[in-house]
């Protein structure tokens, strides 16, 4: 064998060319850990790529749900919960030693806020020491959390080379953050844009083998920093736009000025102008927590997020106000807040999903029955108000009709699910307090309504 052949033969025998092989034939079992809103779509996509699947999640009626395709995540729809349990090269499981078959092994996990907002990494940190327990040479770690810039380096590549590996020769590592829109109709895990960032060169070209696979455009940046510097800008942009408009909503509500209106003649112009609209408070997994990742490792280095920490106080005092301004109407028709009926429509953090983390309907509703109102919500994806880890609300979904409206002193419309029926809402009930500007389109409402 000359010595070029012999080069070439140990290129390709060597872990990194083991994988790069089963990569790009699709012979590479992808092993998904968390099959949430995250984990599911990512799966399915790397099922609709060719590779064989291993969906893995520490909770056993997701698992059980996987194998039979009962439906658990709605939004996502009836087909791709059926296609993962209808297919040959799926299979879900709890038993994390299963994992060790898995030629790359795909991170998506809770990246919460402890109770001083600091980054809570105990789901990452044990996901990866369970990525350790079995881990072996030619596998392939990505974390998919959104975290704060250096997580995958300086917090995952230890443990995993406690084993006695060697990252970017045994083993490989990289990040990719997720870019999830959970109830945005059309558009598919394939056809967002991948950011994909390795802790080294090689960790690198092998996620982009795996990513380009999967999704039309897998973007490679230079490291796992800048794809985590990346996603935390992505959230902060949103979360300083979205309290800048909350801002000037509250002033220019004193000036009889509709903010709603305001932005939309903004929006008129063609360029160097995104349009951003007021709410009662943020929601979901990432905008109002991912920006106190980065805060947070600011302060380690001895700077202040001026605009980040504004933007949160701003946020998060929208649920106040909101309740400030549902006591507001009900005292132009004479009513206390106390012993009111408050109808809350919607629960969930946006429109179309049955997803409340972070939700500020909880906020808002335990507000009002610290008030003294009586308090029932209607939301057609969410039944029961489910168990939150900052909330305690023993609540389930009401009809909306006729009487329930009509019951109601304030109907308040938090989340602006699209299957509600606002021409009802409009002539059933007496005074709305709009959060969402749902009631904009409603043709001659009898309501009396109010934007908060």
């Amino acid at each position: 064998m000359s010595t070029a052949d012999s080069s070439k033969a140990s290129t390709t025998s060597s872990p990194a060319g083991i994988l790069r092989q089963r990569l790009a034939d699709r012979s590479a079992t992808i092993g998904v850990v968390g099959m949430g809103y995250v984990g599911m779509p990512l799966a399915h996509a790397m099922l609709e790529a060719g590779f064989p699947v291993l969906g893995f999640d520490v909770d056993d009626r997701k698992i059980s749900k996987l194998d039979t395709g009962e439906i658990y995540l709605p939004h996502l729809g009836e087909a791709m919960h059926t296609d993962l349990a209808a297919s040959k090269r799926f299979a879900a499981t709890s038993d994390s030693a299963r994992l060790e078959a898995a030629d790359v092994i795909i991170l998506c996990v809770p990246t919460p806020l402890g109770p001083h907002r600091e980054p809570d990494l105990a789901f990452v940190l044990e996901s990866t020491r369970m990525a350790a327990g079995i881990l072996r040479p030619g596998q392939l770690v990505v974390l998919e959390s959104t975290t704060y810039p250096g997580t995958t380096r300086n917090e995952m590549q230890p443990i995993l080379e406690k084993t006695g590996l060697a990252c970017g020769q045994d083993f490989f590592l990289a990040y990719s953050p997720e870019r999830e829109d959970p109830g945005r109709k059309g558009v598919t895990t394939k056809a967002i844009p991948k950011l994909v960032g390795g802790v080294d060169d090689t960790s690198t070209d092998l996620a982009m083998l795996l990513y380009g696979a999967a999704v039309e455009d897998a973007h490679r940046v230079s490291s796992a920093e800048i794809a985590e510097s990346a996603k935390i800008l992505e959230n902060v942009y949103r979360a300083v736009n979205i309290a800048l408009v909350n801002e000037l909503k509250l002033i220019l509500e004193k000036m009889d000025i509709d903010i709603w209106e305001v932005v939309e003649a903004a929006a008129t112009k063609p360029f160097g102008f995104q349009a951003f609209y007021p709410g009662p408070g943020l929601g979901g997994h990432c905008i109002p927590i991912d920006p106190f990742y980065l805060a947070w490792k600011a302060r380690e280095l001895g700077h202040t997020t001026r605009f980040i920490e504004l933007a949160g106080e701003i946020n998060s005092q929208m649920p106040a106000h909101v309740v400030a301004k549902v006591a507001e109407a009900l005292n132009t028709i004479g009513r206390p807040i106390r012993g009111s009926k408050v109808l809350v429509l919607g629960i969930a953090y946006k429109p179309d999903v049955e997803d409340v983390r972070e939700s500020p309907a909880a906020t808002i509703i335990e507000l009002l029955l610290q008030q003294g109102a009586e308090v029932a919500y209607h939301d057609p994806h969410c039944p029961h108000f489910p168990e939150m880890r900052q909330h305690d609300i023993d609540l389930n979904s009401v009809s909306l009709d006729e009487a329930t409206l009509a019951a109601s002193d304030c109907v308040l419309i938090v989340t602006d699910h699209s299957n509600v029926d606002y021409p009802l809402v409009g002539r059933s009930a007496a005074l709305i307090v709009d959060t969402r500007n749902a009631m904009a389109d409603v043709a001659d409402p009898v309501a009396t309504i109010i934007k908060a």
